[in-house]
């Protein structure tokens, strides 16, 4: 097949990993850098241009879109969409996955296993939005953060009400969470593929760091999933309609509970914990489809 991976660096170690493992499955690959693709929707043939030429047609895509680009880089999904090419993860899944808003009601809808959350932009009561999740130490999100930046654990209601009015004063949109105490700073990383969890690893905070992010200095190990968490993950990335994801859990004590659903996750941190070869696992689902012009299809629904 002829595979294109869409990605800002080709140095980066997951969009090596994937370029390997294609290749030695014996597909063609090129790495695409998103933002330097550009679009002819003018025509009733739709066609993606590259350093000034239009771009071969592919057979499958794999999107790493990040989430400073997510506009534009969902917008380059779509067209690649419109012209038949089979996404690994389709344009309106990443866009779902990417508003922490629309994702957190989703799964709610689902019946999925979250923390009490509130969200506001203007709170007439500010000490009620913090009830409401009951009660200090919570955890405030901005909605547009990523890996860990824009997220604060107030430890108090002052404290708090404080953060709250101090987002509010830039007129940020905000998440309020309770804290899930009992996690102990660490998270664990379910690795889906094809609606299966194929890889799990434990993220544990820095020491004094509630934030498990590996950028932040955690570290990471192997873990063992139950039953329900491993159904929780799977739920999850379906509810997003997302084939490939990282679906990030706490362990709580009334079960698991989401914290995100990641469309493009890295893999450099859970092929190191697990010593699974998850890349070869994304290029044998791709070949599993038998990709086949317009064969994307929307799952998921809102």
């Amino acid at each position: 097949m002829k595979i294109a991976i869409l990605s800002r660096n080709k140095k980066l170690y997951s969009t090596r990993r994937l370029q390997e493992a294609a290749l030695a499955r014996g597909h063609e690959v090129d790495i695409i850098d998103t933002l330097h693709c550009y679009m002819d929707i003018s025509s009733n043939k739709p066609s993606v241009r590259f350093k000034g030429e239009p771009l071969p047609q592919y057979d499958a895509i794999i999107p790493r879109i990040g989430a400073s680009v997510t506009f534009y880089g969902t917008a380059v999904v779509r067209q690649f969409e419109m012209m038949g090419s089979f996404s690994v993860n389709e344009s309106v899944a990443i866009s779902r996955s990417r508003d922490k808003l629309r994702s957190m009601q989703l799964l709610s809808r689902k019946g999925i296993g979250l923390p009490r959350t509130g969200f506001a932009h203007s709170p007439d009561n500010i000490k009620d939005l913090i009830a409401n999740v009951g009660g200090a130490p919570v955890v405030i999100k901005l909605l547009e953060g990523t890996q860990g930046i824009g997220v604060v654990l107030a430890d108090t209601n002052k404290a708090a009400e404080s953060i709250v009015e101090a987002f509010m004063g830039i007129k940020a949109n905000i998440l309020v969470q309770e804290y899930i105490k009992e996690a102990g700073g660490a998270d664990i990383r379910c690795f889906v593929v094809g609606g299966k969890v194929v890889a799990a690893m434990k993220r544990q905070g820095a020491p004094g760091e509630f934030r498990s992010n590996l950028h932040r200095g955690g570290s990471a190990t192997l873990v063992k999933l139950t039953a329900v968490e491993r159904a929780t993950a799977v739920a999850a990335a379906g509810a997003m309609g997302l084939n490939v994801c990282g679906v990030d859990l706490l362990r709580s004590s009334h079960g698991p509970v989401v914290m995100e659903v990641n469309s493009s996750p890295g893999l450099e941190g859970i092929e190191a914990a697990t010593s699974k070869d998850v890349a070869n696992m994304i290029i044998e689902f791709i070949e599993n489809k038998k990709s086949k012009p317009h064969s994307t299809k929307t799952r998921g629904n809102g």
